[in-house]
């Protein structure tokens, strides 16, 4: 555990690279640092129509009988 506090950023760098790290204590393995899956990264999709098509539109009211402001003063009335 001493040299995984001792060369930490090299060992996160080796991770970040692939590699799965086992991490002991008196030759115990208590833990395991793995790469995290690349799926779980933020993916940018270019946009289906343009900005303009939709700069302007205007969403029907909902109807709902909510007053979002005292929702939201009631909210913090009570923290």
């Amino acid at each position: 555990m001493a040299e995984l506090k001792n060369n930490l950023s090299r060992h996160l760098r080796a991770v970040e690279g692939g590699e799965v790290i086992e991490v002991t204590d008196h030759d115990r393995p208590i833990a395991r640092l793995v790469p995290i899956e690349a799926k779980t990264r933020i993916q940018l999709r270019p946009p289906t129509r343009p900005f303009a098509e939709i700069r302007n539109k205007v969403y029907p009211h909902e109807g709902s009988a909510i007053d979002y402001v005292e929702l939201l003063l009631e909210d913090r009335r009570n923290r």
